[in-house]
């Protein structure tokens, strides 16, 4: 996965609960009735997860890499295991979505010169500033380009919350703080949530809205806490390869540059201008704060190596008996790192066993226990995407060119790094209560004998991290859910000794290698609620939606009020 989100994210959850508040539903819609809200699992096989498991993180897939020699043999072995699980070739008779992607590997920066009103300023890339471009050109130059600082670059119309408002982009640099106006925030109470940060807070936001405005470059200021990373996780993320989903306007759409620096910078940038970068910082977390024009000038360019090429997603369907045309979605990547740093013993191959062996084997174990239970009412789309380590490309470019239509998908579960230890007592809902899904996942648990914990360090955004995302984004509701630490077995000190262990040595390294004896048990837990989940939606009429004033509620709203049958109901 792009980050250890999942592992992370139930590294310090209290054993505190949530109290129920009963469903929230959309006007006309309802879950099924009680008795039937938590769909029960067939007996989850664990000797086919253990199977799947150990054959995808085997030495002789070198790690999973996508677009390399040994995809074929990945793919080919996925493929037989949704055969064997009961599963119909889902991309119209085929087995394979192509995901054409392109990678492009910025060299030869200039400095990062800022003129203006007095001397010239000059800043290094690397330690002073990264950038980067989405569009697919060979020299990347941004010259004499206005700097207007736009606060938190949000542009939020059912929150009455506009950045942007006067002030034209057009030839101009953003100059962006990160996260979003509540992020120092004790609760998760405010316009933006409080602490918890919403999609407006996230950098790729940032640059996708600066483009929309029509900005030349944007620029965010990296300061650690909000953005939750230090200058080093950003420089090396920004300094390598950047890859992106292959468009037909080869990224003309976007800014010629995105990039961020450091917090001295942006002081010294503003300084400069006569203006006070605490001073403007708070006044940006308050409604009706107006971009400021700098009066300053920025200039700074760099060469682009260009590499296109191929994946797949692996697609699957499992055809609903009543309302086939209505679809819920079950996703785990199947990529990770390929050849990577070798350890000490000169192991290069990083194999992904947990992160992500096990959501595949999931999946498959899900397909063959939904096959065996018999159709259910709506079909049951099961994608192993790829391209997830390179920043969620395979679930994104089925989302943005999905097979089965988003107005008729009804929500879905993902699926990353399913951590072996004992059963624990409590999950939380990543991302919190932001949509009707959490009726289903609360009324689940309770059938299991589970209880909800609040997610840990929601100001850290982990909802948008990971596959999900693509879809929810575009407006479908999806569930991402995380174990606890809170083991039956052991209690938090025991769980939290395993996920601190998983994630100092093992996590994107060489040792995440499949085990014999590794416990199975909090797998089988996190598999029977993930099934129940899904279950419940494809066997119910309900279409769940976003709570009013979440960011993705008007998207939804948009999608089904166009929509023929699906979720216009």
């Amino acid at each position: 996965m792009k980050h250890p989100a999942l592992v992370l994210a139930v590294l310090a959850l209290g054993a505190c609960t949530s109290t129920y508040e009963g469903p929230k539903m959309p006007k006309g819609t309802a879950l099924p009735p009680p008795a039937e809200t938590a769909a029960k699992a067939p007996d989850i096989s664990v000797d086919l997860m253990k199977q799947v498991t150990q054959r995808l993180s085997a030495d002789d897939f070198e790690g999973r890499a996508p677009s390399t020699a040994v995809e074929p043999k990945v793919l080919d072995y996925i493929i037989a295991q949704f055969k064997a699980a009961g599963l119909q070739p889902g991309n119209h008779g085929k087995w394979l979505q192509p995901v054409p992607t392109v990678e492009i590997t910025g060299k030869d920066f200039s400095p990062l010169a800022v003129t203006g009103n007095g001397k010239p300023m000059s800043f290094s890339f690397g330690d002073n500033y990264v950038a980067a471009s989405y569009r697919v050109v060979p020299h990347t130059q941004v010259k004499d380009s206005e700097l207007v600082f736009v606060g938190y670059g949000i542009d939020a119309p059912e929150l009455g919350w506009n950045d942007y408002a006067g002030v034209d982009m057009h030839g101009k640099t953003a100059v962006i703080l990160v996260n979003d106006p509540d992020y120092a925030s004790k609760t998760e109470q405010g316009l933006f949530k409080g602490r918890r940060m919403t999609y407006y807070g996230r950098w790729t936001y940032k640059f996708e809205e600066a483009a929309r405005q029509g900005a030349t470059a944007a620029l965010i200021i990296h300061d650690t806490f909000p953005a939750a990373y230090g200058w080093n996780v950003v420089n090396s993320s920004w300094t390598g390869a950047q890859y992106y989903v292959q468009t037909p306007t080869d990224g003309a759409d976007q800014t010629k540059a995105n990039g961020w620096v450091q917090k001295p910078v942006a002081e010294a940038i503003l300084k400069a201008a006569g203006q006070n970068l605490a001073a403007l910082s708070e006044a940006a977390k308050h409604k009706g704060f107006k971009a400021v024009p700098l009066g300053l000038k920025v200039s700074f360019g760099f060469d682009n190596g260009i590499r296109k090429s191929t994946s797949n997603n692996v697609v699957g369907v499992l055809p609903g008996k009543t309302r086939p045309d209505e679809y819920v979605l079950y996703s785990a990547h199947w990529d990770h790192l390929g050849h990577c740093t070798p350890d000490a013993t000169g192991d290069d191959i990083c194999n992904g066993a947990v992160d992500n062996a096990t959501g595949v084997a999931a999946l498959t174990a899900i397909a063959k226990a939904n096959a065996e239970a018999g159709a259910a009412a709506r079909s049951q789309v099961f994608l192993a995407v790829t391209l997830e380590e390179s920043g969620l490309l395979g679930s994104e470019y089925y989302a943005a060119n999905s097979i089965y239509p988003l107005d008729h998908t009804v929500g879905g579960v993902n699926m990353d790094a399913l951590l072996p230890s004992p059963r624990a007592r409590s999950y939380a809902m990543t991302g919190g209560d932001k949509s009707d899904l959490t009726s289903v996942f609360r009324d689940t648990l309770a059938d299991e004998g589970l209880s909800e914990v609040p997610e840990d360090h929601s100001e850290r955004g982990y909802y948008y991290r990971s596959d999900h995302f693509s879809f929810a984004k575009r407006g479908v509701p999806m569930f991402d859910v995380s174990r606890s630490t809170d083991l039956f077995e052991g209690g938090k000190a025991a769980g939290d000794k395993i996920s601190e262990d998983y994630t100092a040595h093992h996590y994107h390294a060489p040792s995440d290698e499949y085990s014999d004896s590794w416990n199975w048990d909090g797998i089988v837990e996190d598999v029977d609620l993930y099934y129940a989940l899904g279950r419940t939606l494809a066997d119910s009429d309900f279409w769940p939606n976003w709570h009013e004033g979440d960011e993705f509620r008007a998207i939804r709203d948009k999608a089904c009020a166009a929509a023929t049958g699906g979720c216009h109901k």
